[in-house]
């Protein structure tokens, strides 16, 4: 059993590990990365899930995006410990976050990701969406209203 709860301050080292450890060495090189300079991710959306011991298994982040003129939640990154993975806790922290994105009235999310795997959270390929490169188009996903909703993904409060 996991319980899902707010990251706090203070999992932000063992959070940072746990994504070290998912995935590949410069990960913080990746475009998405350059969106999330100097943005703190979204409060009360990130979440952390921990064991009956308090153990660290799973973490989500989101993070506001412009697209073009318009507002956006970016997920991730997303990351289940190896020893936990296959259980359904990523899919818990993904319907529990995106849950939480609608109730604070964000009517956008998007990400990248592989979209066989996220379609069955209402994920779809986003036309007219431009990630940074070297991004792959495929793979830009969104739920939502994107109803013409097409441009640029820039750092919130400023230029790409």
């Amino acid at each position: 059993m996991y319980h899902l709860t707010d990251e706090t301050p203070e999992d932000r080292w063992e959070v940072e590990a746990l994504y070290d450890l998912c995935f590949a060495p410069g990960r913080e090189a990746l475009s998405s990365y350059r969106l999330r300079d100097g943005v703190p991710p979204v409060r009360g959306l990130c979440l952390v899930a921990r064991d009956a011991d308090a153990i660290l298994a799973g973490a989500i982040r989101f993070w506001p995006v412009r697209v073009g003129q318009a507002e956006a939640l970016l997920l991730g990154p997303i990351a289940v410990h190896p020893t936990q993975q296959g259980e359904g806790l990523g899919a818990a922290l993904i319907r529990e976050g995106v849950a939480r994105a609608e109730a604070a009235r964000w009517s956008r999310v998007m990400l990248v990701g592989d979209a066989p795997y996220y379609a069955r959270f209402g994920f779809a390929r986003l036309d007219g969406v431009e990630m940074p490169p070297p991004t792959n188009p495929e793979r830009v996903l969104g739920r939502g209203d994107w109803a013409g909703v097409t441009g640029r993904v820039t750092r919130w409060g400023g230029a790409g």
